[in-house]
């Protein structure tokens, strides 16, 4: 059997692709040879870059892999297809990778953040973030990026030295401002107070964007769970095609050419292809945009980058109007369908059983958190409990129920 693969196919070790091979880096990416270094002294290694060590702690950490079995968006259907939060996270770092690639930065930088970015989730996804935040509401509130926060610094306990992974001052930065400053003057909500603690510990100049880095793997975030929602809506049945088609100008164009490049394609192939298209255009989209937003502020510094009025990595305007038209439909007929929301109110159900009993009483949990939570009251009690109820999957949580109510 011969494999045909193409007319004048090359060797593979003649194989010259022209975008994706690493150039320098830019003036403006992060230098992990010039990090602002870590809480906890470590000797460098002689395989790995500062940023490539932090990935590969994320990686190997217990919240990392527990994301396996948490909800990226509750599908009411049984199936092995369907997003998790992990498989989620592993594509928002692909994403990251890619951008960080096209714009000469750090790429092993932008995938630690775009890794780390989740690990504070909740199981359930939002809408048993939605329950915790009520929960907590008299007691300081629960942001999960402060709580993914606490996850790096202090939750994770698996070096003898210290709590938490240690990791450098540009990834916790990256984890905490990826979607912007948090001290602005009309910022929507104040910074979380673990947040602002540990920042009077560890500065990390709250009032400032994140590098380039932390940029893509935010850009990323939003690009990746675009896609993958319409995939696993589709194949969910909560919306067809010709209900995005008729939402969303930029699908129907995309639509178009598929039936005219694939006339009588079948329906799970068009799918992909539609997918695949919408994350390329969006990612060659912030890849123009933001190479055009770094030549006309011309920045020599990663530090420059974080001085900006706006965001460096972005969309242009048109393509923004195509992400707001996705994602007010997506909203409407995915997020908020009867279906789902059904089973959103049984997962809220779930925590908002589970806070007060652990409250009132916290020897009903493992012995481990329960001396952690006796030996604290009010407000240092409740984080106590939202830290073990954040940490768990969502399969967990339900067992959980189980045990403490019965039945």
């Amino acid at each position: 059997m011969r494999c045909n693969i193409g007319p004048s196919p090359r060797p593979f070790n003649d194989w010259s692709p022209t975008v994706a091979l690493r150039q320098p880096l830019a003036p403006y990416a992060c230098d992990a040879t010039r990090s602002q270094g870590r809480l906890y002294a470590v000797s460098p290694s002689p395989t790995r870059s500062e940023f490539q060590r932090d990935r590969d702690r994320i990686i190997h950490s217990t919240a990392f892999r527990r994301l396996a079995h948490k909800t990226q968006v509750f599908v009411p259907l049984d199936g092995d297809h369907f997003r998790t939060r992990l498989t989620h996270t592993i594509e928002v770092g692909q994403i990251a990778r890619a951008l960080a690639r096209a714009l000469r930065v750090d790429e092993d930088l932008a995938e630690a953040v775009a890794l780390a970015h989740d690990l504070g989730h909740t199981p359930f996804g939002h809408a048993g973030e939605g329950a915790l935040e009520a929960c907590m509401k008299p007691y300081g509130g629960f942001d999960h990026n402060a709580q993914a926060l606490r996850v790096v610094t202090l939750l994770e306990r698996r070096y003898a030295d210290y709590d938490g992974l240690d990791l450098a001052w540009e990834t916790l930065e990256g984890i905490v401002k990826h979607n912007g400053p948090l001290l602005r003057p009309k910022a929507l909500r104040p910074a979380p107070r673990y947040v602002l603690e540990f920042d009077a510990l560890c500065p990390l100049q709250l009032s400032t964007f994140a590098s380039i880095e932390a940029q893509c793997a935010a850009a990323a975030d939003d690009i990746a769970y675009i896609g993958h929602d319409i995939d696993d809506g589709l194949r969910a049945g909560l919306f067809a095609l010709d209900d995005m088609a008729a939402a969303a100008p930029f699908i129907a164009g995309l639509l178009k050419e598929i039936g005219e490049k694939h006339p009588g394609l079948e329906r799970g192939r068009v799918i992909h292809e539609l997918v695949r298209r919408v994350i390329t255009r969006f990612v060659e989209d912030a890849i123009a945009t933001s190479q055009s937003r770094i030549a006309a502020l011309a920045p020599e510094h990663a530090d420059e980058v974080r001085g900006a009025p706006t965001a460096v990595v972005a969309l242009s305007p048109g393509m923004t109007a195509a992400e707001h038209d996705l994602k007010r439909f997506l909203f409407d007929n995915m997020y908020r369908h009867e279906k789902v929301m059904h089973v959103w109110e049984r997962a809220r159900d779930a925590i908002c059983r589970l806070f007060p009993a652990f409250l009132e009483n916290p020897s009903v949990m493992p012995p481990e958190w329960a001396a952690l939570a006796n030996a604290r009251e009010g407000a240092a009690r409740a984080v106590v409990v939202a830290d073990y109820i954040a940490g768990m999957t969502d399969r967990y949580a339900l067992q959980e129920v189980k045990r403490v109510y019965g039945g």
